[in-house]
Parts: structure tokens; sequence; C-alpha cells
């Protein structure tokens, strides 16, 4: 393995190999196969304990609530503990429940059993991408980023062919098993390559926001909630859900003002930079959901696919995103984070409108025309909002701030998922998506994809708008730098 030159968290430079990356790496990795490799396995475990698939979701919704509700207090914690620490804790919880979920005996077994992985990978997430500044030099963070993306396509597109070999062969429990051995792996490669970064800080305990991490938590859940539970229908228990969701977050606000240490610095969203980050990253994520939640039934109902061709086409967004990942971290770092954030955004917006005005004769061609703009777009703006948000962040917030983003994408996700298919729902008509004629499908799918495509074109214009902006406050810096050192001339000063 060849050696290259970092920038250390502390400022120090030093010769390291690429085993702590690949540390990373792999957590991200396990992160988020820990999900995907689960959705397939939802009928036949459906099956096995007897239950209704409404039920059999919760093993998925467990598993993201927990990500969701864990995200930020994981990163503060990891702030305040030292990031590498925290990060070998969450690879045990996430291995341990592995196992749990292996060897669960009923469903409420295993749902709780998965809410607990999904607390193992929201560490996973936050830590590991909070720990690219103290692995990689400054100039190279947009490679590491790329990197990550790499990795969290790899798990996404691997986890169904590799769910549906092992349930077709020793059966569902080697899901959850095949998931151990590579825990183990990456705790001893995090444990050996990574430093510890922010060391330990005298009464930490002592400084945790455990009043904030609660409210959030609460205040997410019952966010959470609201968005899934239903059936598709919003009623009267959604509405309970999002009137608690909106007195929890005016409870943590307060909180977070009056608090000493905060778990959120609410000052932290002055910075420009890392609101519209988190603005644009949960935008996005929505945009990106509407393919998960649209396309299967555009391919199947309107274009007639069967199953296996529905998820080959399907795989292929995920196999694009594996190798535009890193294409897209070194662009951020040759031409800047701004720069290609707008880029991305763009070939997000052309993917959005395409699948918009395709009609129904270009077939799959025409549909994976479109997804082949769309999947790269998401590669570059996840590369480069990541890298944006994260570069100039100090050492002892960066978890903070990374279970930030990882929450805004999670939040975006699940508004996607309930949004856009109520939108979705609505313009298929009256007789519902699985009633509806292939035509009313396809008219469903062009609806919801215009509305992804307003959606991205108000992200990008955020990101151009906070562009402009900075460039502006620059070159007032510039013309005050350049009049202060310019030569006075006779008569200037009243000579």
């Amino acid at each position: 393995m060849t050696a290259e030159k970092v920038e250390t968290g502390t400022g120090n430079t030093g010769r390291v190999s690429r085993w702590p990356l690949l540390s990373l790496a792999l957590s991200m990795l396990l992160s988020s196969l820990g999900v995907s490799i689960a959705n397939v396995a939802l009928p036949t475990l459906a099956h096995a304990f007897g239950a209704s698939f409404q039920a059999a979701q919760w093993i998925v919704l467990a598993y993201l609530l927990a990500v969701m509700v864990v995200s930020v207090g994981a990163g503060r914690l990891g702030d305040l503990m030292g990031h590498q620490r925290i990060l070998l804790a969450g690879i045990v919880l996430f291995t341990a429940a592995s196992v749990l979920c292996g060897v669960a005996p009923t469903l409420p077994a295993l749902i709780a059993a998965r809410a607990l992985q999904g607390a193992g990978a929201a560490i996973l997430m936050a830590l590991t991408v909070a720990l690219v500044r103290d692995t990689v030099a400054k100039e190279r963070v947009g490679r590491a980023m790329g990197l990550l993306g790499t990795m969290s396509a790899i798990g996404t597109a691997l986890g169904p062919s590799l769910g549906g070999a092992l349930i077709a062969g020793p059966g569902w429990r080697a899901i959850f098993f095949v998931m151990a051995p590579l825990g183990v792996l990456n705790f001893c490669l995090v444990r050996r390559h990574l430093g510890k970064g922010v060391p330990k800080a005298e009464g930490a305990c002592l400084s945790y926001d455990g009043l904030g991490t609660l409210l959030l938590g609460l205040t997410l859940a019952a966010y959470a909630l609201a968005m899934t539970m239903g059936r598709g229908q919003f009623g009267t228990l959604n509405l309970a859900l999002l009137a608690a969701a909106a007195l929890g977050l005016g409870a943590f606000v307060l909180a977070e003002s009056k608090a000493a240490t905060p778990l959120v610095r609410l000052s932290a969203f002055r910075d420009a930079t890392l609101s519209a980050g988190l603005a644009t990253n949960a935008i996005v994520s929505t945009v990106m959901m509407t393919t998960l939640v649209v396309g299967p039934f555009y391919l199947s109902r309107t274009l007639g696919l069967g199953e296996a061709l529905t998820g080959a086409v399907m795989s292929v967004g995920p196999i694009i995103s594996i190798f535009s990942g890193v294409p897209a971290g070194r662009a951020v770092d040759r031409w800047g984070a701004s720069v290609v954030t707008l880029a991305g955004l763009g070939a997000m917006t052309a993917g959005a409108f395409a699948l918009a005005v395709i009609p129904p004769s270009f077939g799959i061609a025409g549909y994976v025309l479109a997804i082949a703009f769309l999947t790269p777009g998401y590669q570059l703006f996840q590369a480069s909002n990541n890298t944006a948000v994260m570069k100039d962040v100090a050492s002892d917030r960066r978890g903070v701030v990374s279970g930030m983003l990882s929450l805004s994408r999670n939040l975006g996700l699940i508004t996607g998922a309930s949004v856009m298919g109520a939108v979705f729902a609505a313009a298929v008509g009256r007789d519902g998506v699985m009633a509806a004629a292939p035509d009313d499908i396809g008219f469903g799918m062009r609806v919801s994809f215009a509305v992804a495509a307003v959606l991205i074109l108000a992200a990008l214009g955020l990101a151009a708008g906070i562009r402009a902006a900075r460039s502006h406050f620059a070159a007032l810096i510039m013309l005050k730098i350049a009049s202060a050192t310019r030569p006075s001339r006779p008569g200037e000063r009243g000579e």
C-alpha cells in the first residue's frame, strides 16, 4: 500500500498509509449495508414470524428512526470524548446488535435489535465523516468524501443481491450474522490505524447536554412517526404527532438557548455555508427518495417490466454512484466545492426534468438516460456539500456538525417517502395507485418529478445565492485591503 503525505487534525503533517481511510470507508459500507440488506428480506421475515407486511416494515423503520434520533447526539459525544473512542463504541454496538438480530426469536425482539443496530449505524455515519479531516490533508478532503459516497453506494447496491443469496442459502438469519465479522474487522482497523482525534475533555460527561439530546430525540421521533404512520393516509394521529414535533422543536430551541454547553449552538446557523448546506442536503435527499418511491411503479405498471428487470433497472442508479463517487471528489479538490455544488445540482435538475417529460414511448432507455444525469449529479453534490460544510469546522465541533449532515439527509429521505409519495398518489387519481391504469401511473410519475425538479431548482438558487454573497463579500475585503495599502497622492489629504 503506497503512502501519502497527510495533514492531521492538529495541524501536523506526517507519512501515513491509506489504511486510515480504508477504516472509514468500511464504517460507511457497514452503515449503508445495514439498511439495504434488510429490505429484500421483508417478505421472508413477515412469513417467518407470521406477521403482516406492515408490521414487518418496522424492521426497516426501527433502523432508520434510530439513525435519525442518535446522529447528532453521537457526534457531540465524539467531540467531547474523542472521535476514535466513540467510533469504536459504535462499531461494537453495531456488531453486537447484528448478532442479536440473527438470534432474535420473535418479531418484537428483532425490531428492538434493529433499533440498536441503527443506533450503532448512526455513530458510524456521524464519526466517519467527522474523522475525515483528522485523516487526510485539507486539499484532499473532497476525494475522501467522494470515496465515502462510493462506499455508501456499494452498500446500497450490494445489500439486495447479497441478502437474496443468503436468504436462498443459509436463511434469513445469515443476512445479520454476515455483518458481525465485518464489524470485527472494522474495529481492528479503526483501533490500529486511526488516531484518537479530539482528546477526552475534563468533565465531558458533565458538560454533555442531556436535556437537549432528549428533546431533540423526542422531536425527531414524533416527526418521523408522523411521516411514516397511517399506511399512506394522513389522519388525526399524524397531525397530533406533527404538533408534538413542533412543540418539541420549540422546547429544544429554548433549552439550547439557556444551556451552558448546548448540543447544537444556535448561533452556528448564522453561518450561511452550514445553513445552506443542511437545507440543500434535505431537499436533495427528498428528491432522491422520489426515484425509490415512484420508480418501481412506473417501471412495472407503465412499462410492463417483470420483477427481475425492474430490479435490474433500479440498480442502474447505485451502480453509477459507485463509479462516480471518487471522480466527484477529485472534481471538488480541483475546482472547489461551490462550483461543483452548482454543477451537481444543475445535473440533477436536468435529470429530474428529463424524468418529468419522458413519454412512455422512450421506454427503458429514456428512464436510464435520465437517471444517468440525476445520479452523478447527486454524487457531485454530496462530495462538494459535505466538503464545504466540514472543511473549516473546528475539531471540537466536527462530530455534531457531521451528525447534523446525517440528520438532514435522513429528514429528507423520510419526508420524500411521505410527501412525494402523496404527490404521486394524488396525481394518479382517486382510484389509487394499485388500481390505476398504466397511463395514470405514467402521469403521476411525470407530475412527481416535475415537483422534484422545482425543488432542485430551489436548492440550486439557494446555493447560487450563497456563492454570489460570498464572492461579493470577498470582493469588498479585497477592495478595502487595496485601498488601505494604496499610496496617497498629493492633494488627497489637503496637501
